[in-house]
């Protein structure tokens, strides 16, 4: 059977067929299957969204997934790789709102709770179809068929059952806090989602420092005597202003009285800041004086305003000062005589600002501390709404209640307004306004600071006080640590930094989400709160539903046809345990009393950290495959580096505190992917890359390549499309080429492999070479995929093809494959090709696994020296010490270090290879050197078209070196020395470079010490000799004879004729076993060079028969040098 031979390299079509095939022999499954009873290798696919299109970065996440399920299957695991899709939370809803033209307000008003679920659940799969198909045709295998889906029962009550463990710990609780909260998300917001990559945004915001006018009645003695006293307060926020109730300070800060005007109503002021903040807030018109006359006499014409610092305190001697409220349209509602005072906080600094902070419990962590923490406490600004329920002055959609007058219903931020609705003025800027009117403004400026956004609707977050159910993270944050330690991350540096960081720092975990499509949390808890219940399953869900029947407080179990212990999916459709249906469910607790759910959701960051149990419905199913190591933990995860406050944060989190272990024991974090400018991908910028473009045009297993290859996974990827097609040609281009060459001879040759391997002994160098360094690259690649580095095996295998099988093996190869009989040293040259081209198919199959399919079975249908259906299910090459001779590579690697030499001078010369020269003389070292030499001399006489090399043992006479210090590396090895030693090195004769490049070091003798001088130290150069031209690298050196003699000069030209002679042949479809008859048009010049070098043209060509014509209507014009002739070439 011959080798399948191609019209060109088409690698798009390539994936098409390929990927029919794995289809039709059902590759993928075998690959699992035939790996039964093998030692499990675990992945967890984290779930993606189908809501939205699949994207370029998706590609790249993808690959990195699919790279290393691939090896170790080739290693001889099994792999199972369950598909997964994230159901839930607020990418799905702001969707759904979007397109049914509603809000989250209009949920159970204009929608039902069970008709806008069911859109939730209509939409989240829409675009199922086409993840599949880009799956599918990048090559990333996964089991969709069977998928883990979060809206699903089973998954569900998984996590309900997960969340019972860390309850029965008491790990979770109920708080009313300050929280992260999205008023256009209408939820509250976990601490690691507001960390998410973007979330903080530089922002330009109106800022205020307020004058809060001190009560007279309760200044100290020392602050009786300054009239129209104020607390300065900087806040960036100037929304929160109507509900301060406190002014915090430091105690131990210096604080000072200055007296002053106001620079907008020109009202004489005595203003109390911290000393050290004075020249921040007088710049500008301000201008210091100690002169009581200079300030009673400004006007307000006067350019500049005068102001003299009066005296100065501490912190505590401010405590207890009580100030009129700054914007009195609202009071608290509890102990209201309790605010506008001051207090003393640690948190206070003097790095900006005034050192005195605005203090707004309702808004702001912090000040809710430190206000609480007060005697007597300071209440927070809370009003009583129309159900006489306690509420802050903004409302859950982010606008200012009625209580708020004129700014009543207006938005506290901009961005909260549709397009077309935003003020001119926004309310920062009106209340600003205000203040500076009543002459409680003292300054007014823009300033620019970072503040969050909601990781899903891009808008501002509010501070907001939230009762929510928190998950105590801070008990277990050391344990899961230490855990983290344990764990490869790659890079290392994610790990221990980013990571760890955020562990050692981890907040408690706000679980609640304030949403309608989730998963419910599965808590009931009387009217007083005094008693509640957490469900962990639908058998303890229909046992207390039983209960609450006989009780009277439920109508009926609403899950009555589900069968408790049957399994089966037909049983598990009976239910949903989704919100609509379970807030119907009244429970009853031990005393008597009715139960209602508490109405929030699961944070869906919770529903992802719990897919390594709930894909296989632990524990009510596959228990094993968790309490026997089966499949937990993952022996590997992939994300981007964005979810080390995500995903891969709550598959730790969940793992920790309910297995005590980790969930993942390797990592690859990847970056982002941008465009070629570095810039952030966006519909918006139009330089997002469509991934249904890219593959059509390019193939999947280029693209694979060049991501793969141009970064590493978790570096940022600057995709640029022209990288791709570089691969395709450099690598892809190499390869197939090769494969080619080596098909098209083998089909004449009649080649199967049919033979015995001959041994490696008996093979010709070249052989044993570019086998060495083929065990060479199967040993470093085996360990880069082990390590996660995937990069660097894509590196080092393209590295191979292109340099060493291509470039050298094939290249000198050459003549061993056309010429002479099917003999040893053909069949040699063949069986070490078709083994490194088929190595080299397996080791990069894992990145390009279309075309290493292509390649692995047009070889091994032909040879069966394999006998695997697919490479995929092929083992992976092995490493063998025998086949490894590193004297070869030595040498190998000398006359290509030689041949580049030679080669760039003829480069920098323009004196094309094709034509011959001389010689090439080469100083040797050592005697090792000369013999290292000498055994590839004909390879390099042969790469580089020269005629002989002539070795030199005392170069002397004849090369000229010069040596140079090199300051960039002396300076650090040395310092103060350096000056010392570049003087002796200047000093350095032809015996001494000679010495330190055959040695690498020589001593120096200073005048008070004396050092070693290693080669690296130095830069040594050769200075070149009439006709012949130098190189050198390292202690190489070459000297080139440019001289072209005459019949150098007619080699040259015959050896360009050749050239074009077999291209007309390829242009003419002629057969490489069809002779030729050839006609060339005298020019004066051309006949003399074909004359000289007649036998050589015929018999590179296959000629039969060569004639000069004096005329040649036919043919082709053939200029080059001074040749300017015609061609004709017809079969014999």
């Amino acid at each position: 059977m011959k080798f399948a031979e191609y019209k060109g390299l088409d690698l798009p079509k390539v994936s098409e067929e390929v990927l029919d095939f794995w289809k039709n022999a059902q590759i993928f499954e075998k690959s699992v299957s035939t790996r039964e009873g093998k030692e499990s290798y675990v992945f967890y696919e984290g779930p993606p969204s189908a809501n939205g299109m699949p994207g370029i970065h998706h590609v790249m996440a993808r690959t990195i997934k699919d790279i290393f399920p691939r090896y170790k299957t080739m290693k001889g695991y099994q792999v199972k790789r369950k598909a997964g899709w994230d159901t839930h939370g607020l990418p799905i809803e702001i969707g759904v709102e979007k397109e049914l033209g509603i809000t989250k307000e209009d949920i159970g008003k204009k929608i039902s709770v069970e008709e806008y679920n069911a859109a939730c659940k209509k939409a989240v799969m829409r675009y199922t179809d086409v993840w599949n198909e880009m799956t599918e045709k990048i090559g990333y295998w996964v089991d969709m068929d069977d998928p883990y889906i979060t809206y699903k029962p089973k998954y569900m009550e998984s996590v309900w059952w997960l969340l019972k463990q860390i309850y029965n710990k008491g790990l979770l609780y109920k708080g009313y806090t300050i929280q992260p909260y999205s008023p256009k998300a209408g939820t509250g917001l976990s601490s690691h989602e507001l960390n998410q990559p973007g979330t903080y945004q530089d922002v330009t915001d109106t800022t205020v420092t307020a004058q809060f006018k001190a009560d007279e009645s309760t200044l100290p003695k020392f602050l009786e005597r300054f009239d129209h006293l104020h607390f300065l307060a900087w806040t960036t926020t100037p929304w929160t202003l109507p509900s301060n109730t406190a002014l915090t300070v430091g105690s131990k800060i210096d604080y000072v009285v200055v007296a002053t005007y106001n620079q907008y109503t020109f009202e004489p002021v005595h203003v109390i800041l911290a000393k050290n903040l004075v020249g921040k807030q007088f710049g500008g018109k301000y201008e210091e004086t100690e002169d009581v006359s200079v300030l009673s006499s400004f006007t307000k014409e006067n350019k500049k305003i005068p102001f003299l610092v009066a005296t100065e305190c501490k912190g505590e001697d401010l405590l207890g000062i009580r100030y009129e409220q700054l914007i009195d349209y609202a009071q608290p509602y509890q102990n209201p005589e309790n605010a506008f005072r001051v207090i003393s906080g640690d948190f206070v600094t003097t790095e900006d600002g005034t050192g005195i902070v605005h203090t707004a419990p309702t808004f702001g962590a912090d000040d809710a501390l430190v206000a609480k923490q007060a005697k007597p406490e300071v209440p927070p600004m809370l009003v009583l709404d129309e159900n006489n329920n306690p509420v802050p002055l903004v409302d859950l959609q982010g606008k200012f209640r009625p209580e708020m007058k004129e700014f009543g219903g207006k938005y506290v931020k901009n961005e909260y307004y549709a397009d077309d609705e935003v003020p001119e003025k926004s309310v920062d800027v009106e209340i600003a306004i205000k203040l500076k009117i009543e002459n409680k403004a003292f300054k007014v400026e823009k300033y620019v600071h970072s503040y969050p956004n909601c990781w899903r609707t891009d808008k501002p977050i509010l501070y907001y006080p939230l009762d929510s159910w928190f998950i105590k993270v801070t008990d277990v944050k050391d344990r899961m640590f230490e855990l983290n330690q344990s764990i490869n991350w790659k890079p290392k540096a994610t790990g221990e930094g980013r990571f760890g960081n955020w562990l050692a720092n981890a907040n408690d975990w706000n679980l609640s989400r304030s949403r309608y499509w989730g998963i419910p949390l599965p808590i009931w808890r009387t009217a007083d709160g005094k008693e509640e219940m957490l469900i962990g399953s639908v058998e303890e869900l229909k046992s207390e539903m039983s209960k609450a029947v006989d009780a009277g407080v439920l109508a009926k179990d609403v899950f009555e046809d589900f069968v408790v212990g049957d399994m089966s999916e037909s049983n598990y459709d009976k239910i949903d345990l989704h919100k609509n249906i379970v807030d119907e469910i009244t429970l009853v607790s031990q005393s008597g009393q009715p139960m209602k759910r508490e109405s929030d959701l699961i944070d869906v960051w919770f529903d992802s950290g719990s897919m390594p149990y709930a894909q296989w419905h632990y524990p009510f199913e596959n228990k094993e495959l968790i309490d026997d190591g089966v499949a937990f933990p993952a022996n590997f995860i992939a994300e981007g580096v964005d979810q080390t406050r995500g995903w891969f944060y709550t598959l730790h989190a969940i793992a920790t505190m309910v297995f005590d272990t980790v969930s993942y024991k390797n990592v690859v974090s990847n970056g982002l992917v941008l465009d070629k400018e570095g810039k952030k991908m966006s519909k918006r910028l139009g330089n997002a890359v469509d991934p249904f473009k890219v593959l059509p045009e390019h193939g999947p297993d280029a693209t694979r390549w060049y991501m793969i290859s141009n970064a590493n996974p978790w570096d940022n990827l600057k995709f640029d499309v022209d990288g791709i097609v570089e691969v395709k040609r450099k690598f892809f281009g190499t390869l197939y080429n090769t494969y080619s060459f080596m098909a098209l001879y083998a089909n004449i040759d009649e080649f199967t492999y049919s033979e015995a391997n001959i041994p490696l002994t008996e093979r010709p160098e070249i052989d044993q070479w570019i086998l060495s360094e083929l065990h060479s690259l199967i040993k470093k690649v085996d360990e880069a995929y082990t390590d996660y580095e995937a990069t660097k095996a894509a590196r080092m295998i393209s590295d191979y093809v292109q340099e060493n099988l291509s470039n050298w093996y094939v290249r000198l190869s050459r003549r061993r494959f056309w010429k002479g009989d099917y003999q040893q040293d053909k069949i040699s040259a063949y069986q070490t090709l078709h083994t490194c081209l088929a190595t080299i198919a397996k080791l990069s199959a894992p990145i390009a696994p279309f075309f290493m399919e292509r390649l692995y079975k047009d070889l091994d249908t032909t040879t069966q020296k394999d006998g695997f259906e697919s490479v995929h299910l092929a083992e992976f090459p092995v490493f063998d010490e025998k086949m490894i001779n590193k004297k070869l590579e030595r040498k190998m690697q000398l006359a290509q270090k030689i041949s580049s030499l030679v080669l760039s001078i003829r480069q920098k010369e323009k004196i094309k290879v094709r034509q011959p020269l001389q010689k090439i003389m080469i100083p040797v070292l050592n005697n090792e050197q000369k013999e290292d030499i000498e055994a590839v001399s004909n390879l390099i006489k042969s790469e580089v078209n020269v005629k002989e090399i002539e070795l030199l043992d005392d170069a002397s006479g004849i090369l000229v070196k010069q040596i140079k210090p090199n300051f960039k590396v002396l300076g650090p090895r040395f310092g103060k020395d350096m000056k010392a030693i570049a003087a002796a090195v200047n000093q350095l004769g032809q015996d001494d470079i000679q010495k330190i490049e055959r040695e690498s070091e020589l001593m120096l003798v200073l005048e008070n010490k004396s050092i070693i001088l290693q080669l690296s130290d130095v830069d040594i150069s050769s200075q070149d000799i009439e006709g012949w031209l130098v190189a050198s690298s390292g202690a190489l050196t070459v000297a080139l004879d440019v001289t072209i003699d005459e019949n150098l000069r007619k080699e040259g030209i015959a050896r360009e004729l050749v050239n074009r002679i077999q291209n007309l042949r390829k242009e003419s479809g002629f057969e490489v076993t069809d002779k030729i008859d050839i006609k060339i048009l005298k020019d004066g010049f051309v006949e003399n060079a074909v004359s000289s070098n007649e036998e050589y043209i015929k018999t590179e060509t296959l000629t039969a028969e060569l004639n000069f014509e004096e005329k040649l209507e036919e043919g082709v014009a053939i200029a080059f040098d001074e040749v300017n002739t015609k061609l004709f070439i017809q079969k014999h």
